[in-house]
């Protein structure tokens, strides 16, 4: 009866700390300009088993973007096409290695890769009977200069979350680091957030919110950060499993309109 009790009373804690973090999203919302990322993802505690193989890809569309590239050699945003096949390796229970291959179709018609990236993926294990997650991913790579002024860059994402049988709650205080000659290698913070709830066995609906909140040494005040919210959905079924989300950027943000999904499967 006592584990019933504090059960229930730790289900109303979180549920109020859910609503807590949504009300802050919204305030955050009356918060310039950035391209779209390839990789438009939370992460949360899922892993590759050992030897296990996978298969994401990535697929984003600007429905409204930026129709002028924001510096020399950049593509303009509007509708652009960009399709990120992601390679993983389960090596181990806790780390599992990824390499992304970007490459986008933009609105003259035109085909180009846009570099390559590796990372390297620690979760722990939790705690007995924990709903706690935590771990880090390590990206490193190039990009071209058609989406990326620096040619090579690194992200440092700590992953730090909670789930249950009915919700998932998933922080990433991203720091974003270009590792070009004669570009500030100080850290950006790019803060994500994912929430979620169980609709049925099978899909998930919730919010997740991209944050670009400028140099760590010299964050932007709230009124010039960028801020992205998205309705998203996570479908799950067998071996196959989905992510789709449409998105909007706030009044700093140089793309307003993004439609975004990602596709799973595990090669055992």
């Amino acid at each position: 009866m006592n584990s019933e009790i504090n059960k229930a009373i730790g289900m109303k804690n979180y549920r109020g700390a859910a609503l807590a973090l949504l009300l802050i999203l919204h305030g955050l919302w009356s918060i310039p300009a950035h391209a779209v990322d390839d990789e438009i993802q939370v992460y949360i505690d899922d892993m590759n088993k050992p030897g296990e193989f996978g298969v994401e890809t990535h697929v984003n569309y600007v429905l409204e973007g930026e129709e002028q590239a924001s510096y020399a050699d950049g593509s303009p945003s509007h509708h652009m096409l960009q399709m990120t096949p992601e390679f993983s390796y389960g090596i181990t229970p806790n780390w599992e290695a990824g390499m992304y291959v970007p490459v986008a179709y933009e609105e003259n018609g035109n085909l180009y890769g846009n570099g390559l990236r590796l990372r390297m993926k620690y979760i722990a294990t939790p705690a007995e009977a924990s709903n706690m997650f935590w771990g880090m991913n390590v990206e490193y790579g190039y990009s071209a200069p058609r989406v990326a002024e620096s040619a090579w860059g690194m992200e440092l994402r700590p992953i730090l979350g909670y789930h249950d049988d009915v919700w998932l709650l998933s922080f990433n205080p991203i720091l974003n680091m270009d590792m070009s000659e004669n570009f500030n290698h100080t850290p950006q913070f790019e803060p994500a957030l994912k929430v979620s709830h169980k609709v049925n066995e099978s899909l998930q609906a919730g919010l997740e919110y991209y944050g670009e909140y400028g140099y760590t040494n010299e964050l932007l005040p709230q009124e010039r950060r960028i801020n992205y919210l998205y309705a998203a959905f996570d479908y799950e079924k067998d071996d196959f499993e989905v992510n789709f989300g449409i998105g909007r950027g706030d009044g700093n943000a140089s793309d307003k309109w993004i439609a975004k999904a990602i596709f799973a499967f595990p090669f055992k």
